[in-house]
């Protein structure tokens, strides 16, 4: 069914509930675990010197993705899962959408921080864009209910 699953992470608890459930995938499947993070160096809101604050962003963001990287590798090793990582620097989901289609990904697994409302809409959410232009399916783990599938219609 599938041979290569993306799973993008940044650490955080949501996408480490998908990090779980893209390993079982992974490993039910016999796939290729695929793990990618994105330092998210975009500073258009910004007002301050743009490049200062970028090669800050790209020194911590490297160092935290590297550690987020190795955690989803012991993770994927332990479940007998082959894995590859993949540090990018970039928009996030513009980043997840260009590696999903460069390795060939069969199913995009994301977790979703469940944001509503007045947040949802200021800051937007990396997981509903890449459901929304993804060309494969995409798979959204939320850490309050389970999985829920979101695929692509035409």
């Amino acid at each position: 069914m599938y041979d290569r699953i993306l799973v993008a992470t940044d650490g955080s608890e949501p996408a480490q509930a998908a990090v779980r459930h893209a390993v079982g995938l992974a490993a039910a499947t016999d796939a290729t675990l695929a793990a990618l993070y994105v330092v998210d160096t975009e500073t258009s809101w910004l007002t301050v010197s743009k490049a200062d604050v970028k090669q800050t962003l790209r020194r911590v963001g490297e160092r935290a993705g590297e550690n987020v990287l190795a955690d989803v590798a012991a993770r994927a090793s332990d479940g007998r899962v082959p894995v590859e990582t993949a540090l990018r620097e970039g928009v996030p989901d513009e980043e997840i959408l260009v590696c999903a289609d460069e390795i060939g990904a069969d199913i995009v697994v994301l977790g979703t921080h469940g944001r509503n409302g007045v947040s949802r809409r200021l800051l937007g959410s990396t997981t509903e864009r890449v459901a929304r232009d993804a060309n494969t399916p995409v798979l959204t783990v939320h850490t309050d209910d389970g999985p829920r599938v979101t695929t692509q219609c035409e």
